[in-house]
């Protein structure tokens, strides 16, 4: 039902004020002309599309840093025969560059695991193991497969020293990131539970 009152009419029970050939609402006493209206619209859009922009590049970060992703292992291993030892895997999407590393045995800190420290490791042992070692900011490549503490030709009884030493003194961590850094990964190698078997190979 339309009813006029001098420059408003009434509309269903809607007041709508006549300027100029405008008509705007009156909602509660308060009036909102068309350009408020689609000036609020593009606020709440441009709003919403910077929020979703946002997001997007978020993800689009995070993919990017798990699809270069590196992965760490370490594994003891004394296939008879065989070269046994400690080997560093990366099974990982992406390269890794070590932080820093810790070598300790019997819960003495020697060092980084460098040739110093290694040859610290190395004496006084009847069997002189080959080593590989690494620095600080070195990057491991992907699918990189190296023994970093081993000797060739695994015996049981010539190479029992080393075993223990391996399994069950010695403890190497090593902090490492990808490429993107500051993700702070680790992986550690610790000693094996006293009640383990001492032939069971980690890998």
């Amino acid at each position: 039902m339309e009813a006029r009152l001098g420059s408003y009419v009434q509309v269903s029970g809607t007041t709508i004020r006549w300027d100029r050939g405008r008509a705007t609402e009156l909602h509660e006493g308060v009036g909102m002309n068309a350009e408020t209206v689609t000036a609020t619209c593009a606020v709440v859009i441009a709003v919403a599309s910077l929020a979703v922009s946002v997001y997007q590049t978020h993800a689009m970060r995070q993919h990017n840093r798990h699809s270069v992703r590196p992965v760490l292992q370490l594994h003891r291993g004394w296939p008879p025969g065989g070269r046994a030892g400690i080997r560093l895997i990366n099974s990982g999407l992406g390269p890794a560059v070590i932080v820093d590393s810790t070598l300790t045995v019997d819960g003495e800190v020697i060092g980084i695991w460098n040739e110093g420290s290694v040859n610290s490791l190395r004496r006084g042992l009847a069997v002189h193991p080959s080593a590989v070692t690494f620095n600080e900011g070195e990057v491991i490549a992907t699918d990189y497969e190296q023994y970093l503490f081993s000797v060739a030709s695994y015996d049981l009884q010539s190479h029992a020293e080393i075993e223990d030493l391996i399994n069950r003194r010695l403890t190497l961590k090593i902090r490492y990131e990808s490429l993107y850094g500051g993700e702070n990964f680790q992986v550690v190698l610790a000693p094996k539970p006293l009640n383990g078997s001492l032939r069971a190979a980690d890998d």
